[in-house]
């Protein structure tokens, strides 16, 4: 394998440019899950939240074709990613011990995984096809990207304590990504065809739906509070 071959390096600047590109949504979920941890655990959070969220990627790259197969997939996916942005939104108000030490560092681990792997559904394919079965331009490129990460989770983080509104913003890019699996599930195919011009509509519903669902879990937390 030639590793300095124009060819090489030319599906390595794609794949890395891919995976920078969606890095923004891999640091809003680690920023937004680790933001309620106690500063000391937070760097801890960024770091292996980047790490588990490679590794995902990685595992999930080499199976994707499998993956696409399996009917209904984007569609849970979508749907397990609104609840998740929901989860994380209502969360902003809440103080409690499941959010502090080694409970609340785990709890913060298990929701950037999996939010990831379900972001990664339909854009792995794009890294595989980058990647020409080269499995080695794939793990490369993320290697690569993990620096972005861990740089605007920390950025992500700083905007949320500074700005406490920026969490709605964040949560509203979760939903639209998951808005945008659910309307590419091909067993849905029949009916969104017709109404395609109109899917923005779905965007604006259920992005809306989630911000309204999380606020008013919010307010619920606080006067149980």
């Amino acid at each position: 394998m030639d590793f300095f071959s124009l060819s090489f390096l030319s599906a390595l600047a794609a794949i890395v440019v891919i995976d920078l590109v969606l890095a923004g949504d891999n640091a809003i979920v680690i920023a937004m899950a680790a933001r309620r941890l106690p500063a000391a655990l937070r760097k801890k959070a960024i770091i292996w939240g980047t790490v588990g969220a490679v590794v995902v990627r990685s595992l999930m790259t080499l199976v994707v074709v499998w993956l696409l197969k399996i009917p209904g997939l984007l569609l849970i996916g979508g749907l397990l990613l609104l609840w998740i942005a929901v989860n994380l939104l209502s969360d902003e108000g809440g103080e409690g011990e499941a959010h502090t030490g080694s409970i609340g560092f785990w709890a913060a681990m298990k929701t950037i995984v999996i939010a990831d792997a379900i972001m990664g559904l339909d854009n792995v394919l794009a890294v595989a096809g980058a990647a020409h079965g080269n499995y080695v331009l794939v793990v490369l490129g993320l290697v690569i990207s993990v620096p972005v990460v861990v740089w605007g989770s920390g950025l992500v983080l700083k905007l949320i304590e500074r700005f406490p509104v920026v969490i709605y913003f964040g949560a509203a890019v979760l939903a639209a990504t998951a808005v945008k699996m659910i309307l590419a599930e091909p067993l849905l195919d029949e009916l969104i065809d017709p109404i395609e011009h109109w899917s923005w509509v779905a965007y604006v519903a259920l992005v809306g739906a989630v911000l309204a669902t999380g606020r008013a879990m919010q307010q619920m937390h606080a006067r149980k509070a």
